[in-house]
């Protein structure tokens, strides 16, 4: 029988579906008890594009996690990505209604409503709605107004939306495998939940997080996102130049990036050689690692570059104090750090999620960052009744999860 503390985060990528169990212990604290993996082959650049494929990678990898953690799971938290997902920020204003002109939740409500009423194209649904900042009198930088006395209540928010036809088709296939989805959650805002810390948050900083057929961008400024976006590349255009220049099978130029790749020459050493498998009964090919990251570097150049667009076009370029994390499977290429370091000109690091407890370190990874923040974003709005939920964050006035739960309700259910 599943257990009311069981959380289950589910994320469906291009190359691969990962899912991962959390409970709560007698402490409160959140601990991850199951992890599931699944080689995935029904997404194309973080659509869905096969359900029946992407259909038996979820039940596959759930059923993994169930096995592990001796638990059933019923619902999920689902990470979404693509490059149809788009970041709006936007302000709000409202007047204080109450007698006394203190801040209600009424009023917080109001105002974070009236920030979103943005003209969204009917073919789009609103995924996250997140406020950054709340401005009392004009008084800026107030996380949380509630009980403060006013007459003007203003709210900045960053509006997050994505596909809607991309969330049907992503929780139809998490429905045919016998589960509820809980929510949707940006994959790259769960990665920020495993990853970040609360001071690279505040300082400012740029989550790169490189999937097999994405690589989502988020900027962190004074505690919340102000950019999001998604990039249609990652590391299979990588496996695809390996396999294109060398003349061999995507499988196998898959594992010899796995294995051998690499994309700063510093990390290779002179005379080492790989052996490169060839199509068609051909004999195996002798490489040397500086001609393979010769082939390998150039691509990864070329999503930074390409990040450092997106991001110089905003203007937050300039404003990444708290440097740049790198997660998602991309992130376990060898020379990654540096090579980051010198294209965005701040220090930069591999985010592994590190926490909650239980997590051993064969799942300390950077590609298993989406899976377990989904949990931890489960964790603070399921955890038990009146039992604090240790190491957590408590949820932002104003919600952060209205996204699509009431029309995933009203379709599904």
């Amino acid at each position: 029988m599943p257990s009311d503390t069981v959380i289950a985060g589910l994320d469906i990528g291009t190359s691969r579906v990962c899912a991962v169990i959390g409970e709560f212990d007698d402490s409160g604290e959140l601990v991850i008890t199951g992890v599931g993996t699944s080689p995935s082959s029904g997404l194309r650049k973080g659509i869905v594009v096969n359900i029946e494929s992407t259909l038996k990678s979820i039940i596959s990898a759930i059923e993994d996690a169930e096995f592990m953690s001796r638990q059933k799971v019923s619902a999920v938290f689902t990470a979404i990505s693509g490059a149809h997902i788009e970041g709006t920020n936007s302000r709000g204003v409202v007047a204080v209604t109450g007698r006394e002109k203190e801040i209600t939740r009424e009023d917080i409500g109001r105002v974070i409503e009236a920030a979103r009423a943005l003209a969204i194209p009917m073919d789009r649904a609103i995924i996250h709605v997140i406020p950054q900042e709340f401005i009392v009198d004009g008084q800026r930088g107030i996380r949380d107004p509630l009980g403060m006395i006013g007459v003007r209540l203003e709210a900045e928010i960053h509006l997050i939306t994505g596909s809607l036809t991309s969330a049907q088709n992503l929780a139809k296939c998490v429905n045919r495998a016998g589960l509820k989805v809980a929510d949707i959650v940006l994959g790259s805002l769960a990665a920020a939940k495993a990853v970040l810390s609360k001071e690279e948050k505040e300082l400012g900083s740029l989550l790169i997080d490189m999937g097999g057929g994405t690589t989502d961008i988020l900027v962190y400024m004074d505690g919340a996102p102000y950019y999001t976006s998604v990039m249609p590349v990652g590391g299979d255009q990588v496996t695809g130049d390996i396999s294109i220049m060398l003349k061999t099978p995507m499988d196998s130029a898959e594992k010899i990036k796995r294995e051998a790749g690499c994309c700063h020459p510093a990390f290779v050493e002179e005379g080492q050689e790989i052996i490169i498998p060839r199509l068609g009964g051909r004999p195996p090919l002798a490489l040397a690692r500086k001609d393979l990251c010769a082939i390998i570097q150039p691509r990864v150049a070329e999503i930074f570059t390409m990040v450092r667009g997106r991001i110089e076009s905003k203007g937050y370029a300039g404003k990444l104090s708290g440097g740049v994390v790198l997660t998602g499977g991309g992130a376990l290429l060898p020379g990654i750090v540096e090579m980051a370091e010198e294209m965005f000109g701040v220090a930069a690091r591999i985010g592994i999620p590190a926490r909650p407890g239980g997590l051993t370190p064969e799942f300390q990874s950077p590609d298993y960052a989406a899976a377990v923040g989904l949990v931890m974003f489960g964790a603070e709005y399921l955890r038990p009744e009146g039992q604090e939920a240790v190491g957590l964050e408590k949820p932002p006035a104003g919600g952060i999860l209205p996204s699509l739960r009431r029309w995933l309700r009203n379709f599904f259910e």
